[in-house]
């Protein structure tokens, strides 16, 4: 059998590449997710909530006495009709929209550029405080079991958020193998939390220290406003499933539809499991643990049970924190596709890894982080709000969505859409209202202005996109008889007489037209120096000497070739830089090949190219 030409083994190889890196980022049948492993890889940010939303209740309602946690129940049963509400909104949301149903797109798609833009800054406050709070909560459960770690909050966060910030840089698969077993064990221990703490007739064992909690309020409306807005960080993530309908296997409506109502029942089954116990127990705030510690302790006892939930919790939310480090890049990336966001966050490595977005969210959650000392209930404020906005958005889509198609049955979706609508919109007014002191003015600030930074990116792109033609077919080219009045100069600079030096003249040669080498030399003995090494070796190529005092280079190389450009000649500068093997070696070359580049390209209209001579070692 005759063997393929080269350029058709090449290509089979670059096919055969590219097949395996779509296989790779989940493009291949055998990684599309079947129900329940859509639930373990999409839910974890929200099942692990409960680590933190039914504390920010009874930390708020204890400000108003002791007896007044125990209104921590009727909350928690508001929160659930609530999340019912939204389970069954965001399921009618998947079956619309079954290429992926976040708020971003269902607002592109039926609300306008103004709207999206709203849904996508509100993402992008929720992305980056599910990391902050998560980290914050995994930090807080660990100390609870490990006190000696109590003084340390802020730097635990900051070890967990780097870690996870260097493993997405590199690549790591968020898949649903790798959060099956953590999303498993979660669950299991928090329902052995809540089963085995009903059984019981009074807590197992009581840790931390009691806490003086001084009565600064009375349980009226107002805080029980709060302590509302508070329990809702606890219905973050609920819309995960609906942005990730493309993961799941065929029938991927029925999956995700059916992973949606799943999640919606194991969430709402354990918040009000805990609840419950709050209630019954009379647990307060204590010193130095969490409340879900308390609870644990309260039916495992302080053995090994007790440490290794203490464990899982913390994994859990470490996990949770990571869909951030996948969802934020994507989203960052679509922005960037359409224009309002630079273009540089649609890079993405052969892992695949979308990597200056991965930076930015651990940049952003570390300046979080630091700023609140690691503390969950200071980022609580501002967490919720931006999640609500988006619930809001998506929903007010999807009843402009129904009532523009009008399928069958097309008016019950639209009222239960606008029920979910007007629910999320008072839940995200009175989260403004009853936050705004505590750090939710700090969300009122930052989403328009992100809102102002797309717009003004959109418009330099659009700008850019006129300047460049990118709409118009340009003219044709200029052809040989256009510019036979133009002659070519190709300028190398040059430090000395090397092999280096012997290629960059032959590849000047190959370009064509006129070649000069020119260097630059410190006094007039170094400059008759290599004058007279060039005469020796007598290239063929003249030599310009430049004798520069103040001994910089690229001044005056870049007054030499604005020169050669005022004469209307095509000028092209080529610059050979040194290229050694191993990256640990290139500090020790300057790099002012690569500066002189800069310069020249930022004052002149002139062809640069480097052209890299690469070393041994």
């Amino acid at each position: 059998m005759p063997s393929l030409p080269r350029w058709k083994r090449l290509g089979s190889r670059a096919s055969a590449a590219h097949r395996r890196l779509q296989l790779r980022h989940g493009e291949g049948d055998r990684q599309h997710l079947t129900s329940l492993e859509g639930l373990a890889a999409l839910s974890l940010d929200a099942l692990s909530s409960v680590a933190y939303g039914p504390e920010e209740i009874a930390i708020v309602l204890a400000g108003a006495g002791a007896f007044a946690v125990g209104g921590t129940l009727p909350i928690t049963l508001v929160i659930v009709g609530l999340l019912m509400v939204l389970v069954l909104s965001y399921r009618q949301v998947i079956a619309a929209h079954p290429q992926g149903g976040g708020s971003y797109g269902v607002a592109k798609e039926n609300l306008g550029e103004r709207v999206s833009m709203l849904a996508a800054a509100a993402l992008i406050v929720d992305y980056v405080l599910t990391v902050a709070v998560s980290l914050a909560a995994g930090a807080a459960s660990l100390a609870s079991a490990f006190p000696v770690l109590a003084p340390y909050l802020t730097e635990t966060c900051l070890t967990g958020l780097a870690l996870l910030t260097v493993l997405n840089l590199y690549g790591i698969s968020d898949s649903a193998r790798v959060l099956m077993a953590p999303t498993i064990l979660f669950v299991v221990c928090i329902a052995g939390v809540v089963i085995l703490g009903l059984a019981r007739s009074r807590p197992v064992a009581v840790v931390g220290a009691p806490m003086v909690v001084p009565v600064t309020e009375t349980l009226g409306a107002l805080l029980i406003l709060k302590a509302f807005s508070s329990g809702c960080s606890s219905l973050t993530g609920v819309e995960a499933i609906a942005n990730g309908v493309p993961m799941f296997r065929e029938p991927r409506t029925v999956r995700a539809r059916r992973a949606e109502l799943a999640l919606g029942l194991l969430l709402g089954s354990m918040l009000l499991g805990l609840a419950v116990l709050i209630h019954r127990d009379h647990v307060l705030p204590r010193e130095g643990v969490t409340i879900l510690s308390q609870l644990t302790a309260g039916s495992y006892g302080t053995g090994w049970a007790y440490y290794m939930t203490s464990i899982v919790v913390t994994l859990g939310l470490a996990l949770a924190a990571n869909t951030s480090f996948g969802g934020l890049p994507v989203l960052l990336s679509l922005l960037a596709r359409d224009d309002r966001l630079p273009h540089l966050f649609t890079l993405r490595t052969e892992r695949p890894v979308y990597r200056y977005g991965v930076a930015v969210v651990g940049v952003l959650a570390a300046v979080l982080l630091i700023a609140v000392g690691g503390l969950t209930h200071k980022l609580i404020p501002m967490f919720a709000i931006g999640v609500f906005i988006g619930f809001t958005i998506s929903q007010v889509g999807m009843v402009r969505h129904w009532w523009s198609l009008r399928p069958p049955r097309w008016l019950g979706n639209v009222l239960l859409n606008g029920i979910g609508a007007l629910l999320t919109c008072v839940a995200a007014l009175v989260l403004l209202v009853s936050k705004f002191r505590e750090g939710a003015w700090v969300v009122v600030i930052v989403v328009p202005l992100l809102m102002l930074l797309f717009v003004r990116i959109q418009r330099y792109y659009t700008e850019v996109g006129a300047e460049l033609g990118t709409h118009r077919i340009p003219a044709k080219p200029a052809g040989p008889a256009e510019t036979a009045g133009r002659e070519k100069l190709v300028i190398i600079p040059v430090g000395a007489v090397t092999a280096m030096t012997e290629r960059a003249l032959s590849a000047g040669l190959a370009l064509g037209g006129e070649v000069v080498a020119v260097t630059v030399c410190s006094d007039s003995a170094g400059a008759d120096r290599i004058r007279g090494q060039w005469a020796r070796w007598d290239p063929g190529i003249r030599l310009e000497t430049i004798v520069n005092p103040h001994r910089t280079v690229v001044h005056p190389v870049l007054e030499y070739v604005r020169a050669a450009d005022e004469t209307g000649r095509w000028v092209i500068v080529l610059i050979p830089l040194i290229e050694p093997r191993h990256f640990r070696y290139r500090i020790l070359h300057n790099q002012r090949g690569l500066f002189m580049a800069l310069v020249l390209r930022e004052h002149l209209d002139v062809v640069v190219a480097l052209l890299p001579f690469r070393l041994k070692m």
